[in-house]
């Protein structure tokens, strides 16, 4: 019998769950919503919504968080019917890149 290889993660960077402490006010293609964010790495999140969005469709994101402001642009790359979005960051503006570092840095002491 041949060993089977673990599955190699195509995730460039490990994503931290945020329990219930995070949540984003998002707008994309005309639709808006205020959505938990499931998890959360520095290349994207997870957030729980059912509103369905097509793969590449742009989103606005506003974090509110106690770590202050942090503004982020995404994209959709994949759709969970009924259950969530993952979205892909294009864009964190550089004054609030430190913000989402330490929002990641919270996250990951909590678990």
């Amino acid at each position: 019998m041949v060993p089977q290889l673990p599955h190699a993660s195509r995730r460039l960077n490990s994503r931290v769950e945020s329990g219930n402490s995070v949540w984003v006010y998002w707008e994309c293609t005309g639709d808006c919503d205020l959505s938990r964010v499931k998890n959360l790495s520095a290349g994207g999140l997870f957030i729980e919504t059912s509103r369905t969005k097509h793969l590449g469709a742009t989103a606005n994101l506003y974090f509110l968080v106690q770590e202050g402001q942090i503004q982020a642009n995404a994209v959709v790359r994949h759709v969970k019917p009924g259950r969530g979005l993952g979205l892909k960051f294009k864009a964190v503006s550089e004054k609030d890149r430190p913000n989402l570092a330490a929002l990641m840095r919270r996250l990951r002491s909590l678990s």
